[in-house]
């Protein structure tokens, strides 16, 4: 396939746009734990092992400017943000299942070296 352009970036094939929608750390857990319900930030952050608040916040942001989830805000004192999944992003729930599965196989597969 030759490389294409989405939203200003050039990309060499559709694995590296989906890599760079839901790729790295923390995208797919987010994403993950949406899958059933909304969530509000801070059970998120307790949710989230070693997230910082500051990587939870951008991690979402991407997520929400992606399509991915939709962020609400709430007229509630204090002030209450939640987070729901979009039909696009729960499409990628599939993918990420594989990702799942491909992983738990690995480990069951191979032996970690020290």
């Amino acid at each position: 396939m030759p490389e294409f352009v989405f939203a200003n970036r050039r990309f060499n094939n559709p694995v590296e746009l989906a890599l760079h929608v839901l790729g790295g750390k923390w995208k797919m857990p987010i994403v993950w734990r949406l899958r059933d319900r909304v969530w509000r930030y801070h059970e998120l952050w307790r949710d989230l092992p070693r997230i910082t608040h500051k990587m939870l916040a951008q991690q979402l942001r991407e997520l929400e400017d992606s399509g991915l989830l939709v962020r609400r805000e709430l007229s509630a004192q204090p002030r209450r943000v939640e987070y729901e999944i979009t039909e696009l992003g729960r499409s990628s729930i599939p993918s990420i299942e594989a990702v799942r599965a491909w992983g738990d196989h690995y480990r069951r597969c191979r032996k970690p070296r020290l």
